[in-house]
Formats: C-alpha cells, structure tokens, sequence
C-alpha cells in the first residue's frame, strides 16, 4: 500500500483486498519455485486485484482494428527483406522514449500507436522526443478515451491533424478533457500514411520490426505478474491490448523473443519492458503477437 500508495475506503475492503493479494503472492512463489520456466513473477501495482479485474480494467477490444487492417493487407513496404540482424534493439538507436504508464485509464491503443511515431520520427530525422498521447485522448475525432480505441485511428488522427504535440505542450492526465488543438503541435511528428502487417505472419513482422518500431495487439491474460525472462507456455489470442514492438533477439538459453514496450509504469516487468517468446508454432505467434500489426509512415 505504501509502495504504489493505495488507500482503501474502510477496514472490510482492505482485508478483502489483502486476501486477493496473498493468493497472489502464493501463486507468484509457486511459479518462481518450480525453476522450469523461462520467466519470473513478482508483485507489482496489480497484486490487489484478481485476474477477471485485471483483464476487466487493463482489456480492450480490437475487432474494429481487425476489420479496418483487413481491407488493407495488399500494400506492405517490408515485403521479402533480405540481411536481417539476428537481434535488434530500437533502444540502441536513439528510436524508444521512456516507459510510460496509462494509469488507470484504457489508453493502451494511444500509447502503443506514439511509441511506433516516436520511433519512426527519430529515424528518419535524427531527433527522438516525446509525443502526446493525451493529445490525443482529447482531440481524436473517433472521441476514443480511456474505454479503449485503435491505434489505426490514433495514426489516422495524426496524419490529419499535421502534426502531434509534444508531450511537455500537452502533458497525460489520464484524464480525457476537451480538445486544446491550438497547443503546439510539433512539426516534424508528421505523419503521412499508416502500414500494416499481413496477418498472422511472424516473418512479416520481423522485417517491419527491423525496420521500425510497430505497433501490435496482444492477448495478456498471462502478463498480470510478469517480471522477468522470456514469457513462454499456455497464452491466448484474443486480441484484448496494444503494446510496441521495439525489438527481437534470442536469450542466452537459445529462446527467441519479441521485445515489447509496455505503457504500465517501470514498475512492472523488466522496467516496463517484456521479452515475449517468437517463433511458436502457432500462426498467430505467443499472445496472437502476429494478428494484427500495423506501423506509422513518415
């Protein structure tokens, strides 16, 4: 309570919330004790909660984005790269802000979607800095807050606005209010089209990964008390969060990752980061990862 700096209305609240955290605690230490896994848990901002409010606070739905990317697979710029590094790693090339945190609102499809115009517009200019999501959250003319959107119409707004603020122009709140469109918006965030992954196609998205960073959704029923290593074993496909994909590599026991930047805070997983595991013999890859990608075009 301390630590994340939680106060709970009265006395019966806290002992049920305590309660749900010590399950939590021992599920978290029966995992890390059975040594056979490739990844740890541990206790982080959502030990309070149970799974269902978990899923039922951190989830959104992306079967709009399903039906919008599928009218759009025949054009894809990465088409058959050859040379491609065995590992990359966006954060060595001056492409990944800093882990941010969503907070309690459902923004995950902001997040993800200025990761990938963060990261885009540092390549091709030279100059990394920090994009407004809450921009965003104000201004989108779909009027997607913090009840879930798509990172399709996140990249559409931009592309139309001219422009993306910055985020000490338009600071988060978490909190969607009404449009301040006169903010300064920065000029060289423009994007001028949107890309996508053909679906359910690792090597596709591989070859866009190694290019820039691109924005994915997963499924993270698993990923409540990820800490570190490379998430493997039993994970869903249906699509339900949005993350960026800054990166891949191999881990030092030969497990093959996905680097995933997340929009929970630092304090949970590797700092706010996941190696999730690539290659799986599941088309739809760990989490349904290869469903549904797209990337911002500068």
């Amino acid at each position: 309570m301390a630590q994340h700096g939680f106060f709970y209305e009265n006395e019966e609240v806290k002992e049920a919330r305590f309660q749900i955290f010590k399950e939590n605690v021992r599920l978290i230490e029966r995992h890390n004790q059975e040594g056979n896994h490739t990844y740890k848990l541990g206790i982080n901002k959502f030990a309070d909660l149970t799974n269902e409010e978990f899923f039922a606070k951190y989830a959104k739905n992306s079967i709009a984005s399903l039906k919008v990317a599928s009218l759009n697979q025949s054009s894809f710029v990465y088409k058959n790269m050859k040379d491609i590094p065995a590992s990359f790693d966006w954060r060595d090339h001056n492409a990944v802000t800093a882990v941010k945190d969503q907070g309690r609102c459902g923004s995950c499809w902001a997040f993800s979607a200025v990761a990938t115009i963060e990261g885009i517009i540092a390549i091709r200019s030279g100059n990394l800095n920090e994009l407004s999501e809450q921009h965003i959250l104000d201004c989108n003319y779909k009027h997607e807050g913090c009840n879930s959107g798509t990172q399709i119409n996140a990249i559409d707004f931009v592309i139309k606005n001219g422009g993306l603020a910055s985020e000490t122009d338009y600071p988060y709140t978490g909190i969607p209010t009404s449009c301040a469109n006169n903010k300064q918006s920065s000029l060289s965030s423009k994007i001028t089209d949107i890309g996508f992954i053909p679906f359910n196609n690792e090597t596709a998205l591989l070859e866009a990964v190694a290019n820039q960073p691109v924005s994915v959704d997963v499924d993270i029923t698993t990923w409540q008390f990820y800490r570190s290593g490379v998430l493997t074993g039993k994970c869903g496909t249906n699509l339900n969060h949005a993350v960026a994909l800054v990166g891949y590599g191999e881990s030092k026991d030969g497990v093959k990752f996905w680097l995933v930047k997340n929009s929970w805070g630092l304090g949970w997983g590797e700092d706010g980061y996941m190696k999730l595991h690539r290659n799986i013999d599941a088309k739809e890859g760990m989490c349904g990862i290869a469903k549904l990608g797209c990337y911002p075009i500068a």
